[in-house]
């Protein structure tokens, strides 16, 4: 339904006077590569988790899908057609099929909205003027958010709800055009704890009722294995490992995947499988990249070919993709 081939997003980088003036010379405009090459293919009914830490390209790579970035380079097709062609109607349909749910509800809201006012909005927008089918449309989102007794929230006020029932009205606002593309940016990290798990069932209840395919973009793996069906490791733009999440989170294959896992907090009392491994210095400059592999400045079983040999993202095992020079396997084959 989804497919991302080979996307590529670049951002000029803001220099100075002087700086300006010897790339007009040159024609050398520097860029920061925030993706570089990311490809993978989703279906109706399945949510795919992205993560990685701040600055990896996760969210780049959500805008990308949704259209909202131009590509640099590669394309997007949505249900066979790249999206970079579609114009007029085409593109306002593309519009209403892809939905976002943002991360932060307090701040993307209307304050002097209704919550009546603020689901209608879209339909309105896409031109929806029949009063009739605006306000069915209206109660079916409010009810598959969970937004009940109706009465109780259609004239209430952002300040007037709690966080998770601002989020649900997000996620009401989301599909309340009945999306099958739907990219959902960290929607629980402003929330607490306790009613995390409401909002994450109910992502995934939806996206299973409405055959949409989710993206979920974290940095908490343990989240995306409990709701996803595939889960992306994301590094400096790229993906480094890509499989089921029981395969990611017990059978990690690439360093970085198992720093991730092994780096998260546990109580003292709770004895580790395996020794944490800790990540050395800081992730990569996205303006100069290092020649060989991306992560291996910071692998602690990088070898002498990591310096100059590129990896590439490979089938290790049936379904399992991993891009290490250090992973290779019988299944092993340059998928990309």
């Amino acid at each position: 339904m989804i497919e991302a081939k080979q996307l590529q997003k670049a951002f000029p980088v803001k220099q100075g006077l002087l700086q300006t003036f010897i790339s007009a010379i040159s024609g050398k405009k520097i860029f920061l590569r925030a993706v570089s090459g990311v490809s993978f293919r989703m279906q109706k009914g399945e949510i795919m988790g992205l993560a990685g830490e701040s600055g990896c390209g996760k969210t780049t790579t959500g805008m990308l899908l949704l259209g909202l970035y131009p590509t640099t380079g590669g394309s997007v097709l949505f249900e066979g057609k790249d999206i970079a062609s579609l114009r007029g109607e085409r593109l306002a349909n593309f519009r209403s099929k892809a939905q976002l749910i943002f991360q932060d509800p307090y701040e993307s809201l209307n304050p002097r909205f209704t919550v009546r006012k603020t689901i209608e909005e879209p339909l309105i927008v896409n031109k929806i003027r029949n009063r009739a089918e605006r306000s069915e449309r209206l109660i079916e989102a409010m009810e598959r958010a969970r937004l009940t007794p109706l009465e109780a929230f259609l004239d209430k006020y952002p300040h007037e709800l709690s966080g998770g029932e601002r989020q649900r009205v997000c996620i009401a606002r989301a599909i309340v055009l009945k999306p099958i593309l739907l990219v959902a940016d960290e929607a629980v990290s402003m929330l607490d704890v306790s009613i995390r798990a409401s909002i994450l069932n109910l992502l995934r209840e939806l996206t299973q009722e409405m055959q949409m395919a989710t993206v979920y973009i974290s940095h908490d793996l343990s989240l995306l294995g409990s709701i996803c069906s595939k889960i992306a490791i994301m590094y400096a733009g790229e993906i480094l490992e890509m499989g089921k999440p029981e395969n990611i989170v017990n059978s990690p294959l690439h360093p970085y995947t198992k720093a991730l896992i092994t780096s998260v907090p546990v109580p003292e009392f709770y004895k580790r499988k395996s020794k944490p491994l800790l990540l050395k210095g800081e992730p990569p400059d996205l303006i100069n990249f290092p020649e060989g592999c991306n992560f291996q400045p910071r692998c602690e079983v990088a070898e002498a070919k990591c310096i100059t040999q590129k990896p590439q993202l490979c089938e290790f095992t049936p379904g399992h993709f991993v891009s290490c020079n250090l992973a290779r396997g019988p299944f092993c084959r340059e998928d990309t």
